[in-house]
């Protein structure tokens, strides 16, 4: 679904997080960053992915890593997604799209027999000088760190 690719800069991004942090791509000059992006907060997919992230957070703290979860939830849902889960990291509240959009990862999904526009699930992982190391656009849920940290 999206354009960006290995090599391509990340877009710079600018929202606010589940505690009305502003967060940028700025913050994390000089860190690599693994920005992943759900389709709702609290779904069952979602919340494995998340999980599955939570459970390896150390390993990616080890290697240079922070994460950062992306979805177009309010504020209050991230971080009721956050208690309800021992996340241990940020999640954005882009009810606005502007990140989901810059990351180009908004559009025409299949479910059930039903299309409507949504978030793709992907996952960039991004060096430390804003450079786009790896695009994750077939996400294991439940196996997604191994993706990542292979």
């Amino acid at each position: 679904m999206t354009s960006l690719k290995i090599g391509d800069a990340a877009p710079q991004f600018e929202a606010k997080d589940n505690s009305g942090n502003i967060i940028k791509l700025a913050d994390y000059s000089g860190k690599k960053l693994v920005l992943f992006f759900y389709p709702k907060a609290s779904t069952p997919g979602c919340t494995a992915e998340a999980c599955n992230l939570r459970d390896n957070y150390q390993s990616f703290l080890a290697k240079g890593y922070d994460v950062l979860g992306v979805s177009a939830d309010s504020a209050k849902r991230q971080q009721n997604f956050i208690n309800k889960n021992e996340l241990p990291f940020p999640l954005l509240a882009d009810e606005d799209k502007t990140v989901i959009e810059a990351f180009n990862v908004w559009g025409p999904k299949k479910f059930m027999g039903r299309e409507y526009d949504g978030i793709h699930r992907t996952t960039f992982v991004i060096d430390e000088n804003g450079v786009i190391e790896d695009v994750i656009t077939k996400v294991k849920t439940k196996a997604h760190s191994a993706q990542i940290i292979e």
